[in-house]
């Protein structure tokens, strides 16, 4: 295998991946949260409850729809740049990745589309229960490729034929420890990307002395409310899964716990199994993303928690701008976290691409450098355009505030724009 292709080919598969993962974070979270609010919205009849649903679903469908399309732009090079995986082991992870299309395009797209046009035309607890089989498949969309990533990271349940895996053990495929603990983080982990998210906006409006006092109160009490248990369950489920490294994946723990010794037994040892080969990922890239990952944590674990307290103090929700600073500052950490971890995860494998059974370089196409230089750059440049893209669109439309963005306006409780701002009532903040 050429060296280039191999390094490109890798370098494509971490831009691709790593750009889709960014979109499905926040839209696993913000289902869940829009959801939430529906249900809320359809017991109580409050407009200002529905207003919250149609801004924080407009900002939803928005990042999902986008998300899509790099989905979709992941699958075609996988299969392009991938065959040697895919040939090797399809019989085992192909079909729970098939399972995810269908969920992913077509039950979830079919019933968020009924979702978003059955505004004031479906039933009214048809349309909640619309929005919670969206939830519901998106969560199920992820456990089905966490099933297949975990699967590369820790593959059980499979014998071989002719040189290929075939599946085995079809239970201990869906049960693999590696892919349920995966699952856990990363659903935690998008609930929690999702409240920084809505904690960050509503803190923009709030900065701004925004008409929409109460709107965005609501809002923002709601996203560090949220924020706090998410970031610890996604903890917990980090702590196991680095428990279990030292069983699954020894190498990468010995890498980032920078033993040595340890690293050099465990390369003898693999060289003995698998023959002459270098077992050692790469120390800056595993290491370094996993100091990035709990560092990241760290600070998020002091802007949770200080954010659960300051939340109590109406004042400090409508006047403290420094902590509305720090909350918009913020927004980025649980991606940058995510991110993060994705890439620890993964190079930390390295040179497996399904562990101790098939090496990277034994998984990629047989395209020449040229070939794979120039999938690089379109595929590089199309996920900057829609990364761009989906910022400027949620940028934009955060920007505008509720009323802009199809709420209901001004109502007769006191609850829409032009009610007056009880905090003007309030002392003046101590900055």
């Amino acid at each position: 295998m050429n060296p280039d292709v191999l390094d490109l080919a890798r370098l494509q598969f971490a831009l691709t991946a790593g750009g889709h993962f960014l979109f499905v974070a926040l839209t696993l979270g913000l289902a869940t949260v829009v959801a939430a609010l529906q249900t809320k919205a359809t017991v109580s009849g409050k407009p200002l409850d529905a207003r919250l649903v149609r801004f924080w679903g407009q900002l939803y469908v928005i990042n999902y729809a986008v998300g899509i399309v790099t989905g979709l732009v992941m699958e075609f090079q996988f299969g392009m740049s991938w065959s040697g995986l895919t040939h090797y082991a399809g019989n085992v992870f192909g079909a729970s990745l098939a399972v995810e299309t269908i969920v992913a395009f077509f039950v979830e797209s079919t019933f968020l589309g009924l979702w978003i046009f059955g505004w004031h035309r479906l039933n009214r607890w048809a349309h909640l229960a619309a929005i919670w089989v969206v939830t519901l498949t998106a969560y199920l969309s992820a456990y089905w490729i966490l099933v297949s990533n975990g699967f590369l990271n820790h593959p059980v349940g499979h014998r071989t034929e002719n040189g290929m895996l075939v599946l085995d053990d079809p239970v201990a495929v869906l049960t693999n420890p590696s892919a349920l603990l995966a699952f856990g983080h990363i659903v935690a982990g998008a609930l929690l990307t999702a409240g920084f998210f809505m904690a960050g906006v509503s803190a923009y409006h709030l900065f701004r002395r925004s008409p929409e006092w109460r709107f965005f109160g609501r809002s923002l009490r709601i996203g560090v409310f949220l924020s706090f248990p998410a970031l610890m369950v996604t903890a917990v489920f980090g702590g196991l899964q680095f428990s279990t490294l030292s069983t699954f994946q020894p190498m990468k723990s010995a890498v980032f716990g920078q033993k040595t010794a340890e690293i050099a037994q465990i390369q003898a040892d693999m060289v003995a199994r698998f023959g002459p080969g270098d077992y050692v990922p790469s120390i800056g890239w595993t290491r370094g993303a996993g100091l990035v990952m709990l560092i990241c944590f760290a600070l998020m674990m002091y802007f949770t928690f200080a954010g659960v307290i300051l939340a109590f103090f109406r004042t400090v929700v409508f006047r403290f701008r420094p902590w509305h600073v720090a909350l918009m500052a913020a927004v980025p950490l649980p991606y940058l976290a995510m991110i993060s971890g994705w890439v620890f995860r993964e190079a930390g494998r390295q040179p497996w691409v399904v562990y101790g059974l098939l090496k990277t370089e034994d998984a990629v196409s047989g395209l020449s450098a040229g070939q794979m230089r120039l999938s690089l750059t379109v595929f590089t440049t199309l996920f900057v355009l829609l990364v761009v893209l989906n910022a400027w669109l949620l940028v934009r439309h955060a920007r505008r505030g509720p009323v802009e963005a199809g709420g209901l306006g001004h109502d007769d409780r006191g609850e829409g724009p032009d009610a007056p701002d009880p905090a003007d009532a309030l002392p003046a903040a101590r900055y």
